[in-house]
């Protein structure tokens, strides 16, 4: 299988990392900077399933059309793709915002249209793209999508209805993860670690904590119980951050993250 992806940066790089470094099929990346399309091939010189090439050839020759362009480029790349795509090709697009109903309006009757919400830890094989499928895409259609972005993580399917929560859940996600880290890095500096100390510390709780609840499949609840002893030390941290409003800054957070995706 071929797959192109248009638009190589922060998102589109993570993307096409994690499918250069699993090897199967090829890849077309597209780009529009010529300083770009340079990185890409130097960056990529040692992966022979890789091409760089322009947007008239990967229409052309890819099964699946990955589109992360920024979401005012979308209707232009499809207009520029649609005379040459094959009949079976399938587009999605991880462009924020951009509904099934605007994908339809520029590409040819009948396309299979996927609309997705990546995250960037799809660079390290630990990402979430959640996927919304056209009423006309076949179970067949989605599940080789979920097989070709196996290698960036997981994999959800959603009504399009729910992708500005999505977006906001899992999308943004990672960003408010980093903030807290940086937030902890820094009390423990305050109470006398190094940096390197504390975000090597804060780093393994996350990546720990994470690892528990996907592993164990518990509600994060009940493991939150089993680090917390009746009147310790972890008792007297969460009450603090329960007394600061916590919960009510993070369900404050998605509601924000989540209305700006939707253009409330």
């Amino acid at each position: 299988m071929t797959t192109a992806i248009y638009g190589v940066g922060s998102m589109g790089g993570a993307v096409l990392d994690a499918l250069a470094d699993d090897g199967e099929g090829e890849v077309l990346a597209v780009e529009s900077s010529a300083e770009r399309v340079a990185q890409l091939r130097e960056l990529h010189a040692d992966h022979p399933t890789v091409e760089v090439v322009d947007v008239a050839e990967a229409a052309g020759r890819a099964d699946v059309h990955l589109v992360l362009v920024k979401p005012y480029g979308v209707a232009d790349l499809l207009e520029a793709i649609s005379p040459s795509l094959r009949p079976d090709a399938i587009v999605v697009s991880m462009a924020l915002g951009v509904s099934l109903a605007d994908l339809a309006a520029h590409l040819p009757a009948g396309t299979a249209a996927i609309r997705a919400m990546p995250n960037t830890p799809a660079k390290v094989g630990q990402g979430m793209t959640v996927l919304s499928p056209a009423d006309d895409v076949t179970d067949e259609q989605v599940t080789r999508v979920r097989e070709l972005l196996a290698p960036t993580g997981r994999t959800l399917v959603l009504p399009e209805s729910q992708q500005d929560a999505a977006t906001a859940m899992s999308g943004s996600a990672p960003a408010y993860v980093y903030l807290f880290v940086e937030g902890l890095v820094d009390a423990g500096v305050a109470q006398g670690l190094t940096r390197q100390q504390a975000l090597a510390m804060a780093t393994q709780a996350v990546r720990g904590a994470g690892a528990m609840l996907a592993e164990t499949g518990e509600d994060p609840a009940i493991l939150r119980t089993q680090v917390t002893s009746p009147g310790g030390s972890t008792a007297a941290a969460l009450a603090r951050l329960e007394a600061h409003g916590m919960r009510h800054a993070l369900a404050d957070a998605v509601k924000a993250c989540a209305d700006r995706s939707a253009g409330r």
